[in-house]
């Protein structure tokens, strides 16, 4: 009978099994979920999970070295491929599944693009690429986001053994023993650590997601590796005192990381600190250690099935509400990580299983790579497949679509409320709303730090004498279409000057993506008033999406300086902001199309500071716009009007509707102009 591993006789300190890293596996999963399911606010199981990998592999890459000399890497490959692949191939279609069913037929493209990426194992590259805030609450997540450490820790296995082998061929050869592999290490682990530092506060999403600023908490695994001969010569008291301290730094340090942390940053060194301090003390096997806690059935059982939870818990949460009919509450959380609990172990036993205690793989690794190569490929086409499938949209008919008016006054507002229940709008508008993002004028990103005029900055009548600046945020170059027409009907050229999340108006934002202060908003807008004043356009207009951090004083920092230009001033007033992506809502509910409208008293947000850049604005003499009739009326905004659909998101409005409001602004621009 085989007895249960806490009760083996063991009496060396460098073992092949290590309970307290299984047990370790589980804290690291648990963690994970706590965090994500939002019951926990602790973060920091990734980065132990990282430092565990990092140290296995390494364990069983320098042990091959030393026997042989080398590695085979179609062994190595093959048990990364039996381990990883099947689980993972089939979540992604399982997934994709689920999300056609569930999902919004327009999200559902972006996350067969996901899943694409996921299966091919570079989606972090592909989020990093987006800039994709991961903690973000506006329903941006993908269900295949999660894959983005899978993906990192794939690439790795992919390199380490390679790099493993030529340094320590080279260490063996000039020093005849390791240092040169500590070395290498080393300066992977410091200028891998260094980069993610650096760029966390320039480049927050490719800091968080690129493989270069992630690698070193791998390596740094393989580096306790290296050093295990000498960590089991530790004394055991002192070793089980560093596994103890080690559990303590995981978890106080896990639950000091806030979302307003800055990550991966210095940040993430906490968790890394105390998995490496439990590993480290392990190795002597102290009798005493934190393995007394890690080391029990439950534990055991939940680091067995958690990558399988790790897969399972992250779909289920971000397509858990479109599953219910009800608000997500705090019991839901519970229900999620219940639910993809059970279904990491179902597929333990059904899917992980069978590969991993498959002896033909085993024996004959180039059947493992083989096996594991078809899932992914499997798993890949299956997501391109997806990709050419139609949308699965129910809402329009050509019987019912009303004409492309867009605004035609007040009264077609009006109508549309009246409409809500059944709005008049095709299949065809509404596939193409959520692309129908305006294509005139330029916007800079948000890591740019001063304004730089381009050709595509220049709207409107570009032979024009007579200038007109539109200066402002993402809520200015929303009106990009509109200033096109406009400019060209009133025979003016337009210049955009605009910066993403960055209000003219002078105060401090903080942006959550970036984890801190953004400071190149007022470093870019202080060579954006600059060039204005050189400019000395005939008119300025400034457009932003209102902010909750507005205080009198810089905004009226701003207007005087544009007032000085002695340019006409011109206000719009800040857009609804709707709470949901509309063209999402719109393509779910197609039996209550209702539910998209916007209630004014929501989508009109932020009124006290509203008001607050509104009397600014009129202080400093601009003339004021507001856009509010020509988006809502008796208490509603409506999410169609004359057959648009008004908005490309949850913010800002398509380029289709904010052309047909040139009628709209045309008065008040031709008076500026003619003043």
């Amino acid at each position: 009978m085989t007895r249960h591993r806490s009760t083996a006789a063991n009496a060396e300190r460098l073992r092949k099994y290590r309970p307290d890293i299984q047990g370790l596996r589980a804290v690291a999963i648990m963690m994970v979920v706590s965090m994500h399911c939002g019951i926990l606010d602790i973060h920091g199981g990734v980065d132990v999970s990282f430092v565990l990998s990092g140290f296995l592999i390494g364990s069983q890459l320098l042990a091959e070295i030393d026997r042989t000399g080398k590695v085979s890497l179609s062994k190595f490959w093959a048990r990364r491929f039996r381990r990883l692949a099947p689980g993972a191939a089939f979540t992604i279609v399982v997934v994709g599944v689920l999300s056609w069913i569930y999902a919004s037929p327009f999200r559902f493209r972006e996350y067969m693009d996901d899943g694409l990426a996921a299966s091919l194992s570079v989606i972090n590259w592909r989020l990093a690429e987006n800039g994709t805030d991961y903690f973000a609450a506006d329903g941006s997540q993908s269900p295949y986001q999660h894959f983005w450490s899978l993906g990192i820790e794939e690439q790795f296995y992919l390199a380490a053994p390679l790099v493993l082998v030529v340094a320590a061929w080279l260490s063996r050869t000039l020093f005849r023993n390791r240092i040169l592999v500590g070395l290498v290490l080393l300066a992977v682990v410091g200028g891998s650590f260094h980069v993610g530092y650096t760029q966390t506060a320039t480049n927050q999403p490719l800091a968080y997601f690129g493989t270069h600023a992630r690698i070193w908490e791998l390596t740094f695994g393989v580096l306790l590796a290296l050093w295990a001969p000498f960590l089991s010569r530790m004394p055991r008291g002192l070793a089980a005192f560093v596994s103890w301290l080690g559990l303590g730094t995981a978890l106080v340090t896990g639950l000091l990381i806030t979302e307003h942390t800055p990550l991966p940053g210095y940040a993430v060194a906490g968790p890394v600190l105390g998995a490496s301090m439990i590993i480290a003390g392990g190795c002597a096997n102290p009798r005493f250690g934190a393995e007394r806690l890690l080391d029990n059935p439950v534990f055991d059982f939940i680091g067995k099935v958690s990558y399988g939870w790790y897969l399972w818990h992250w779909p289920l949460l971000i397509l858990w509400t479109h599953m219910i009919d009800w608000e997500f509450g705090y019991s839901d959380r519970f229900r999620v990580a219940v639910l993809s609990f059970l279904c990491a172990i179902a597929m333990h036993f059904i899917v992980e299983k069978r590969f991993r205690e498959n002896v033909k793989l085993v024996v004959r690794p180039w059947r493992g790579i083989l096996t594991g190569g078809t899932l992914t490929a499997t798993s890949a086409v299956a997501m391109v497949v997806a990709l050419q499938v139609p949308l699965n949209l129910s809402i329009g008919t050509a019987g019912t679509a009303a004409a492309l008016t867009g605004f035609t006054g007040t009264e077609s507002v009006e109508q549309a409320v009246r409409e809500r229940n059944d709005p008049r709008i095709s299949q065809s508008t509404l596939l193409k709303s959520p692309d129908d993002r305006g294509d005139h004028g330029c916007i800079d990103q948000l890591l740019v730090t001063s304004f730089t005029p381009y050709d595509e900055c220049v709207i409107g009548d570009r032979t024009s004498d007579r200038t007109m600046v539109l200066l402002g945020d993402s809520h200015a170059y929303q009106w990009g279409n509109a200033f096109d027409s406009l400019g060209r009907k009133l025979n003016v050229k337009v210049v955009t000057v605009i910066k993403s999340g960055c209000s003219p108006e002078a105060y401090k934002i903080t942006r959550e993506d970036l984890g801190r202060e953004y400071t190149e908003c007022p470093q870019w807008r202080k060579t954006a008033l600059a060039y204005i004043k050189k400019l000395k356009p005939d008119v300025i207009a400034v457009a932003n999406r209102v902010q909750y951090t507005t205080v009198r004083e810089g905004a009226e920092d701003t207007f005087k300086t544009l007032r000085a230009t002695g340019a006409e001033l011109v206000y719009l007033t800040d857009t609804p902001k709707p709470t949901f992506s509309v063209p999402d809502c719109l393509a779910e509910q197609s039996d209550h199309p209702a539910e998209c409208t916007l209630k004014a008293e929501t989508a009109v947000d932020l009124p006290d500071f509203r008001k607050l850049e509104r009397e600014v604005a009129e202080e400093y003499g601009a003339t004021v716009i507001n856009t509010l009739p020509a988006f809502c009326a008796d208490g509603y905004c409506p999410a169609v009007i004359g057959g648009h659909v008004v908005y490309w998101d949850n913010s800002h409005m398509t380029g289709s509707y904010a052309e047909s409001l040139v009628p709209f602004l045309e008065p008040t621009f031709k008076q500026a102009l003619a003043d």
